[in-house]
């Protein structure tokens, strides 16, 4: 159910580096970056990562299109893998419905290609996703 976790920290350097070697003998590698932040997965020939370490910023209510421009996030960000497009619309209007505040409407993300998804910061400020990734099909 859990597509991807961030963990958002004072000192990206210092955690990626404490990150890559107290994961990997657990399998974990480097898979991807973002800027200054860094998606760990397991080594399994595949794009997919699912544990992300990026800065800590303070200000929770940009929205995530700025944020993958200038790194603006809650402490955490927590992604739920949707089965299909549609199930991603719902969460969106549900979240907002339930009093969740808007942090990117549902579409496409330039993150790679096959991304769909919404976000949605919940009552304390964390970030919330629903994604559909047809990408980690393609590994």
């Amino acid at each position: 159910m859990i597509d991807h976790i961030t963990l958002h920290v004072d000192d990206a350097g210092r955690s990626i580096d404490f990150y890559t070697r107290v994961l990997a003998p657990l399998g974990y590698v480097r898979k991807v970056q973002h800027g200054e932040t860094v998606g760990f997965g397991m080594e399994d020939g595949t794009p997919r990562a699912d544990f992300y370490v990026s800065p800590r910023i303070t200000n929770a209510h940009e929205s995530v299109e700025t944020w993958r421009q200038e790194p603006t996030s809650p402490v955490t960000h927590i992604a739920f893998r949707a089965g299909d497009e549609t199930a991603v619309d719902r969460f969106h209007e549900e979240g907002l419905a339930a009093g969740g505040t808007e942090n990117g409407e549902p579409g496409m993300r330039d993150y790679h290609p096959g991304y769909y998804s919404a976000f949605i910061l919940d009552p304390d400020g964390n970030n919330i996703e629903a994604v559909v990734d047809w990408s980690h099909s393609l590994g």
